[in-house]
């Protein structure tokens, strides 16, 4: 990043690193995914297409993540378990997360057609997550049997229930027939009231799913005499276990083995509360302004494969700002945001208590719902070109104490936007007029600003007139004095993007609302 007097902003970022030998997990959980399901009329009370798309998209991020070894799932819940050496992202916790909830919710998308190929995704779904410390394989252990306990009594519960419910009872009743059964009654219940055998239903239902790599030989080429020339390639698995955690699931696998460990012996009764003690929380600080800055990963490489116009594509910077103004419809907390390349800053407001203001839920759910929007809206902005790969984003919480920081820390990423947009500009003008990258990079080497407008103008271009978003970025906030109306009565400020200076204070003057 550019240097300016800004920079001291920078010190309020926190170092989140899971220390070793921790082994780290990534849950992640669909947000209000009752009401995702109504809308896309999902089965009940299992949607079995459902469920293989949330498993074919963990099968993505284990192909993606080389790191993670071993993943379980059921409903729209995922953990994700790496490997105990792992070094990925330095261990960051909020790395870690927001990659892992961002891929996931842009490979949800992006996979959707294969399994409903009938059906429109009405809205992007949103996920939300944490990560869990486990400090000794036992730990781990005990977690895997939470999971799956909690997978099985949620699947009789939800069977007995909407049994009932199609039986002609409404939700309500429903729910007061099962309050206070055990296990035993409410099999009694399937069998005797339906003709339901609970342990005859799909394992996937029952037991949820298991995804794993695995080396297994595959034939990579033929030799001239055709002969199969044979590699051992990595290959996803998934297992419906009856005991994810039982020694004659896991001791049997000997990459689980050897990349996370073995279980000495099989777990007793299950401490939830024991548990909940090594989830990774991190609340904000009351009272401070809550940042959250994502940043698109391996954005270079994205650009590059879907052909990006350099050293700007205004439509991938029209698509990038459309997602920002998705975020600030869908909540309402967030007060203003500033983006520019594959960067957006969302700033919360002072009181926020979204997430009871823990880190990993704001970052996660925003980085999700940014990274599906993204997915969403792709071809609303680049009809004639695919989305080749789904795309991800990191994301990180900072809490800035006053109002003047927090401006200063806004400042920090427009002056950040200008020095990068004009070396860009020099550097991709010299490119294309027959240089080398590395020629244009010892070209523009020690150069300051006037140089390099100096040199643009012997290519023809005005810096200064190049369009304020290249130049200034963008800003996305509520318009005060303009209110839209939904058809459900409901009255909600506009949401607009601006190309403004938000250094100077007359932005600020102009906009009082924003940031009291």
């Amino acid at each position: 990043m550019a240097n300016s007097k800004y920079e001291y902003v920078k010190s309020f970022e926190v170092n989140d690193e899971v220390m070793s030998p921790n082994l780290i997990v990534v849950r992640i959980n669909g947000c209000d995914f009752r009401r995702f399901s109504e809308v896309h009329e999902f089965e009940r009370p299992n949607d079995e297409t459902a469920l293989n798309l949330m498993n074919a998209c963990a099968i993505s991020v284990l192909e993606e993540y080389p790191d993670i070894v071993f993943s379980y799932g059921f409903s729209d819940e995922y953990s994700f378990v790496f490997k105990k050496t792992t070094k990925f992202y330095q261990r960051r916790a909020s790395k870690i997360l927001s990659l892992i909830v961002s891929f996931f919710s842009s490979i949800y998308p992006t996979k959707w057609k294969e399994f409903f190929p009938q059906k429109e995704m009405r809205y992007p779904p949103t996920f939300h997550g944490r990560v869990i410390c486990c400090a000794t394989i036992e730990v781990l252990q005990e977690y895997l049997s939470w999971r799956q306990n909690e997978c099985h009594t949620n699947n009789q519960y939800n069977t007995c229930l909407w049994k009932l419910v199609e039986s002609g009872k409404t939700e309500k009743e429903a729910q007061e027939i099962l309050k206070g059964t055990q296990k035993q009654e409410k099999n009694e219940l399937l069998f005797q009231q339906f003709g339901v055998n609970y342990k005859k239903l799909p394992e996937m239902f029952r037991q949820g799913s298991c995804v794993f790599m695995k080396q297994e030989e595959d034939i990579a080429k033929y030799s001239e005499n055709g002969t199969p020339v044979k590699r051992l390639r990595r290959k996803a698995r998934i297992v419906h276990s009856e005991n994810v955690a039982g020694r004659s699931f896991w001791n049997v696998h000997q990459n689980l083995l050897k990349d996370i460990g073995g279980f000495a012996e099989d777990n007793g009764k299950i401490n939830p509360d024991y548990i909940r003690s090594f989830l990774f929380e991190n609340k904000l600080m009351p009272s401070t302004w809550i940042v959250i800055r994502i940043d698109g990963c391996h954005f270079h490489r994205f650009c590059d494969v879907h052909a990006f116009e350099k050293p700007n594509d205004l439509q991938a910077l029209n698509l990038m700002n459309s997602c920002a103004m998705a975020v600030l419809k869908e909540f309402q907390d967030v007060m203003f945001s500033y983006g520019v390349s594959d960067e957006y800053s969302f700033v919360l407001k002072k009181d926020s208590e979204f997430f009871q203001r823990r880190a990993s839920g704001i970052v996660s759910a925003i980085v999700s719902f940014f990274s599906s929007m993204y997915v969403m809206n792709w071809k609303s902005f680049f009809p004639e070109k695919e989305l080749k790969y789904a795309p991800s984003f990191d994301g990180r919480a900072i809490c800035y104490p006053s109002s003047e920081i927090l401006r200063d820390y806004l400042s920090w990423r427009q002056v950040d936007c200008h020095i990068n947009n004009q070396y860009n500009t020099c550097f991709w003008a010299l490119v294309k007029s027959g240089k080398s990258k590395s020629d244009a990079q010892n070209t523009l080497k020690g150069t300051q600003a006037r140089e390099k407008n100096q040199m643009l103008k012997q290519f023809g271009i005005d810096y200064n007139a190049l369009p304020a978003m290249l130049r200034q970025g963008s800003c996305v906030f509520r318009l005060k004095e303009d209110v839209v109306i939904h058809d459900n009565g409901a009255c909600v400020k506009k949401v607009i993007v601006d190309y403004c200076n938000i250094i100077e204070p007359s932005f600020w003057e102009a906009h009082p609302g924003i940031i009291d």
